[in-house]
């Protein structure tokens, strides 16, 4: 069975359609047939992170209204089969969209693929409120700041009460994702650790991706940075879709590396 899953945020710019891209990409690497839906009306990025802005003909809002069909709007990725997403509109408003029309595209998406993957906008508001609505599950990325914590308390509460599951007594699982993490400001307790936000918030972690060049620099490119292997962003996702598909794997890029002479004189993260 499909599952919808919503990548989340309260705080805008924490790396939230980043993580959509590379999570989705990492699913589609394992076999998986994934789609990723862009739901920030007027602001639309994923696109641009997926390399595919392009080839945007029709969009989420000319599916919903009978504009187009939804094969019409779908764009396959360049470089991997089963990879699609579908890209929100540029130019129309986020009233345009409805909890009915939206239902009718994730019911259609579920006869085709394995994963539906929600690229939530920012804040608390309309189209946030459209994008977890039919989530079964939830990824709630957070930057290790205090005010990126309090908001994403705040999804967290909507993801316990705005949603379908909500409304029939179940409930969204939801797991969180660090973001631009760095274990030296960690240490030198100019950031919260990951035990603190784990605690506040009260969801597993599911992944923390460090503070990398590596993640601009993909971005810029129009490559998710989980197709960059080497570098420890690349890994960081990898290891966050292989725990969210159940598999143990330790926490890298946690913990402040004590390196020898050597590698201070010419080692270096990518």
């Amino acid at each position: 069975m499909a599952r919808v899953v919503v990548v989340t945020s309260g705080k805008g710019g924490v790396g939230k359609t980043t993580s959509c891209a590379s999570i989705g990409t990492a699913l589609a690497m394992q076999g998986y047939r994934t789609v990723l839906i862009d739901f920030d009306v007027g602001l639309r990025n994923l696109d641009l992170v997926m390399g595919c802005e392009r080839r945007v003909v029709y969009d989420l809002i000319n599916v919903t209204t009978g504009e187009a069909k939804l094969s019409q709007a779908l764009i396959k990725d360049k470089r991997l089969d089963g990879l699609y997403m579908l890209p929100a509109s540029q130019t129309r408003d986020k009233d345009a969209l409805t909890y009915e029309g939206v239902g009718e595209v994730i019911d259609a998406l579920k006869e085709e693929f394995d994963f539906i993957i929600c690229d939530s906008p920012a804040g608390i508001e309309r189209g946030a409120i459209l994008a977890m609505y039919y989530a079964d599950e939830a990824i709630v990325v957070s930057n290790p700041e205090v005010s990126s914590v309090r908001d994403s308390d705040r999804i967290i509460g909507l993801l316990d009460s705005k949603t379908r599951r909500a409304e029939e007594g179940e409930t969204v699982k939801a797991q969180l994702l660090i973001t631009r993490y760095d274990p030296e400001r960690v240490e030198h307790s100019d950031m919260m650790s990951m035990q603190d936000i784990e605690e506040i918030l009260a969801i597993p972690v599911v992944g923390v991706i460090p503070e990398s060049p590596a993640v601009l620099r993909a971005s810029n490119q129009g490559i998710p940075v989980v197709h960059d292997t080497p570098s420890d962003a690349g890994q960081a996702y990898s290891d966050t879709v292989a725990r969210f598909l159940g598999e143990e794997k330790p926490m890298r890029f946690v913990e402040l590396e004590r390196k020898g002479l050597f590698s201070r004189m010419f080692g270096g993260r990518r």
